[in-house]
């Protein structure tokens, strides 16, 4: 069994930045890449950002340019870093770690944009 567990969510004012960490403990085996989605109110579940184990990055294009991916092999630990944030960005945030066998989604962190 696998375990995601996500932090850094919150209430932040346009134009603000945050940081969100999503830890990966258990049984993992062949991580081929770890990456975040988002899910806001009355829309579909879609792409945030992911990075392979090798270090290959692909982002959503809303996100393009404002946020960063990066991992830590070592502590199967993906991070995102979220500059100039919008409104639109408001969702819950959710992590996703991929193995050559399985898919593993985490819990969500809510992230709130807004003045």
């Amino acid at each position: 069994q696998v375990q995601l567990v996500e932090s850094g969510g919150g209430l932040v004012q346009p134009g603000g930045s945050l940081r969100l960490s999503c830890a990966a403990s258990g049984n993992i085996f062949n991580v081929y890449a770890m990456g975040w989605y988002r899910e806001a109110p009355g829309k579909q579940r879609e792409l945030v950002a992911i990075v392979t184990r090798g270090g290959s990055t692909n982002y959503g294009d809303s996100v393009k340019g404002r946020f960063t991916i990066s991992g830590d092999n070592a502590k199967n630990t993906v991070y995102l870093q979220m500059n100039s944030l919008k409104p639109e960005d408001t969702a819950v945030y959710i992590c996703k770690l991929d193995s050559r066998a399985l898919t593993y989604w985490g819990k969500g962190t809510l992230v709130t944009v807004s003045s």
